[in-house]
């Protein structure tokens, strides 16, 4: 045992891993989750994992049963009924409650009963919903049917002294902030308002899913019985007041006890438990409650009777049978009996008490981390202090990093780089925007302005303005280990963290500086420009050595990594590397996009008119039938399909291993069906012209799916930009054709052979698995070249390659599907080379590698209608 282990259980031994349980937490992780393996999953926020021996369970009693729809009278139909009622009293009996006092509504989750609360309760003109600030947003939509019934509705903020275990006194004293109301048109709604009581909805979180911050739960007492009090001197403190928990998050480690807080409502999600299945949630209501609820719509098997051609029809009486609508999940419900069978074994409380430690020793961590310049590394939300009781934090730490400079790592950065990592997590805003605009600081202003940036939930708009947009999650589940999170805490270490270079007196990221040698190595001292900052010197590659020190005076600047970079390189190369010579080593022409491409000794540069582009590079898409553009990232086999060009011909041959006859499209017009549609992709729209159903019917074959081939236009093409500006993709000046950021991409052959050996080194070393060649195009480069040192090319502003002109656009930002490799006809994915590029390749957010470029015109050169690139053509730098 590490020693690190040891001083985490010495702190933590008494609660972790189940020690007076039915197995330990190894042995739960070698015999329940053994698919967990080399893996680190992080986001049982989200969605807990299932047990295999619980799913063994569920398999063996659905291969041994047989259950028929509930709504018969057969005798598999009864016995349906009886595990149906089984299933009920054991969700009561997880929240202690009495079905004296409580009846279980089956749901197809946790917001279908919240919907279902929201349509049938009894609102009116005077009626307020009053909501935490820290709610899902399958709450706030409650919002629209009490504003759209004439209720009011606002948020409130719970004072700090609510957030403390209750146990010296009955009721801890409460205050509530409370933010503007809510309302729309009154006067609609006044000549229908209906006559007697005013009710009232208070809805609540038992464990906030943002910071894992869980509420009091003597609101409940709280709101019902002494409302008046606590919203003194508001307008809106008459009626009855009725109570809505959400415990979709919480009650996976800490169930309520509805014999001591009666809610009136409380919603759970079954996944969020045990796992499996989905789909499947509860609303647990109050009986006296539940008799308040108008429901409008009925169905097979919330009735009684109905006559089809008059306006009549009888409910059912029972609470159950009268919102269940329809025939319920009945098989999934007979399975939850398995994942309770798996939390009983352990106990809640020993599963709380294992989270807990799991989540302190992480979120001591993560703020115990300072960069070398004694920075803070971490702003964890919801814990302003380490003199916190792990008893009032459900088993979540949410937060986000920063850089040495105190600007924010963007949690998008977080996210991808964890996914290289092996470790599955979650970021954003976690459906929760009160909690996330809270915790982040986030005004309306904030909040409005990057909408109007264009940030939506899951888009990767993570920081803007300088703000970060949301934030990254980490959560566990009764399954999860030390191991896991201290795998977490050193990817965080590893990538985040910046410490004193042991070399020099410069600044590197652990284990992700390239070594430098003692001897025999001469250093080339560079001054950076503007047009560089966007390429990698800005990241790893910016060391000031110790003998640079004392010529600070000399330079007439001080140490700035955005000032000046160093070179080493062997001695006597200097003059390669600042002027070496480069080849076009190879030419690759991709006419469909995300599909094979095929190399040539020589090609064409066609001049659409607003620029040039190799002839026929990605002109061609596909799309499926639902309109969405398909690539590599979604269908992998695309990379199957074979793609060359005969210009003699004009024909664009096109061949997969799935079809027998290599298909044949002629590169006339002619060849189209004359329909014709608008696409738009990455910010730039097209005219996009279709095809026969013979040519459509041989991709859904190759694919394996239905879909259609569209050729841009060469005429209509036009660049989406709303305010003048360049929008999404780099080359904002010139037509695209299809490709996504520029129409021309650059690798170099000495860069990759630099990679492939860091590749081999990190799986001698042990960080990765079996080492893998990477071909250059594995990158899916225009142009490959030869000659000069690794990297060279992200130094330049431009280039010429025979008589043509090239403006650099920068770094190419890498993505996931370089990590996809086409194996004997099988689509395989590792994590390298994205893995190994992103040790050292890493810049704000990005991993960079080849070059973008623009095809400019030489200044004094008559513009040509066409000309020509060709393999072996020299390369000349920064010519222009």
């Amino acid at each position: 045992m590490d020693t690190d282990k040891e001083e985490f259980l010495r702190e933590f031994g008494a609660d972790y891993g189940y020690p007076n349980g039915p197995k330990t937490i190894d042995e739960i992780r070698a015999t329940e989750f053994k698919r967990l393996d080399g893996l680190v999953y992080l986001d049982h926020a989200g969605a807990t994992l299932y047990s295999e021996l619980q799913m063994e369970a569920v398999f063996k009693d659905l291969a041994t049963s047989v259950y028929g729809n509930p709504h018969s009278q057969s005798d598999y139909s009864s016995t349906t009924c009886g595990i149906m009622k089984e299933a009920r009293q054991q969700v009561l009996d997880y929240f202690n409650a009495s079905p004296k006092d409580y009846k279980c509504i089956f749901t197809s989750g946790a917001t279908a009963a919240l919907k279902l609360v929201g349509e049938a309760f009894p609102w009116s003109h005077q009626s307020s919903f009053m909501y935490t600030m820290e709610n899902h947003n399958s709450v706030l939509g409650i919002r629209e049917y009490a504003l759209g019934q004439g209720a009011a509705a606002f948020a409130i903020d719970i004072e700090e002294t609510l957030h403390h275990v209750a146990s010296r006194s009955t009721v801890v004293p409460v205050r509530v902030s409370q933010h503007q109301i809510q309302r729309r048109s009154e006067a609609r709604f006044l000549e229908k308002e209906p006559t007697g009581d005013t009710y009232n909805l208070f809805a609540f979180p038992s464990e906030c899913n943002f910071s894992g911050l869980r509420f009091n739960l003597d609101l409940v007492k709280i709101i019902k019985e002494d409302s008046e009090r606590i919203l003194e001197g508001s307008p809106i403190c008459n009626g009855r007041w009725m109570v809505l928990i959400d415990a979709a998050k919480g009650c996976s480690t800490n169930p309520l006890d509805l014999s001591k807080h009666p809610a009136d409502f409380v919603v759970v999600s079954f996944y969020k438990l045990f796992g499996y299945p989905t789909g499947l949630g509860a609303l647990i209501a109050r009986n006296d409650a539940a008799k308040l609820l108008k429901k409008a719509y009925f169905s097979g098997g919330t009735v009684a009777a109905s006559i089809a051609d008059i306006d009549f029809v009888k409910r059912r009486e029972e609470v159950e049978e009268l919102f269940e609508d329809g025939t319920t999940s009945f098989l999934s419900i007979a399975s939850i009996r398995h994942g309770f069978k798996i939390l009983n074994s352990l106990t809640i409380s020993s599963i709380s008490q294992h989270t807990a430690s799991l989540t302190m020793y992480v979120r001591k961590t993560l703020l115990a981390l300072i960069h070398d310049n004694g920075a803070s590394v971490c702003t964890v939300y919801g814990s302003d202090s380490l003199k916190v009781s792990c008893h009032e934090w459900g088993p979540i730490v949410s937060f986000n990093l920063r850089r040495p400079d105190g600007s924010w790592f963007g949690y998008r950065e977080v996210e991808k780089l964890a996914s290289l990592s092996g470790i599955q997590l979650r970021t954003g805003c976690f459906c929760n925007p009160g909690a996330c605009a809270k915790y982040l600081g986030l005004s309306h202003s904030d909040l409005l302005s990057n909408v109007e940036a264009g940030h939506v939930c899951w888009d990767d708009y993570d920081v803007v303005n300088g703000k970060p947009t949301g934030a990254v999650r980490v959560s566990f589940g009764y399954m999860s280990t030390y191991e896991d999170a201290k795998k977490f805490i050193d990817f965080v270490r590893g990538s985040f963290v910046s410490l004193p270079n042991q070399i020099g007196c410069g600044y590197h990221f652990r284990e992700r500086s390239i070594p430098f040698p003692d001897k025999g190595f001469m250093a080339i001292l560079v001054m950076l420009i503007p047009y560089m900052s966007h390429h990698s010197y800005s990241r790893v590659e910016l060391i000031l050595p110790k003998f640079l020190i004392g010529m600070k005076h000399l330079l007439g600047c001080t140490y700035n990594s955005k000032a000046f970079c160093v070179f080493w390189v062997p001695e006597g190369s200097g003059s390669r590397l600042l002027a070496g010579s480069f080849y076009l080593n190879s030419i690759t022409i991709y006419p469909i996009k995300s599909c094979a491409g095929f190399s040539t000794e020589s090609w064409p540069l066609s001049n659409t008119g607003i620029g040039h582009c190799l002839r026929y590079d990605r002109e061609w898409i596909l799309k499926s039938l639902t309109g969405e553009i398909l690539t590599q990232k979604k269908v992998p086999e695309m990379c199957l399909i074979g793609t060359s060009i005969d210009l003699h011909q004009g024909i664009l041959f096109v061949e997969s291993p799935r079809c027998k006859e290599r298909l044949q499209i002629s590169l006339e017009s002619e060849s189209y069906n004359g329909s014709g549609e608008e696409i738009c992709i990455r910010g730039q729209r097209y005219e996009g012209q279709g095809y026969n159903n013979e040519v459509n019917s041989w991709f859904s074959h190759a694919l394996g799916q239905p879909c259609c081939l569209l050729r841009c236009s060469m005429s209509t093409s036009y660049y989406l930009n709303k305010s003048g500006s360049v929008g999404m993709c780099r080359d904002g000046q010139s037509r695209l054709n299809f490709s996504n950021e520029a129409q021309f991409l650059l690798i170099s052959k000495e860069s990759v052979s630099d990679l492939n050996n860091r590749i081999s080194s990190n799986a001698k070393k042990g960080s990765s698995g079996v080492p893998v060649e990477v071909s250059p195009m594995r990158f899916r480069p225009n142009l490959v070249i030869s000659g000069g040192e690794p990297y060279a090319e992200d130094g330049w502003r431009n280039l010429k390659i025979g008589d043509n002109y090239f403006t650099s656009l920068g770094g190419c930002n890498r993505c996931q599907m370089i990590n996809l490799v086409n194996k004997a006809g099988q689509v395989k994915k590792s994590n390298e080379p994205l893995a190994t590029l992103a040790s050292y390749r890493r810049v704000k957010g990005q991993i960079l590698f080849g070059l973008l470029l623009r095809y400019e015109i030489g200044d004094g050169v008559e513009q040509e209608p066409e000309s020509l690139l060709q393999v072996g053509q020299k390369i000349h730098p920064n010519s222009f």
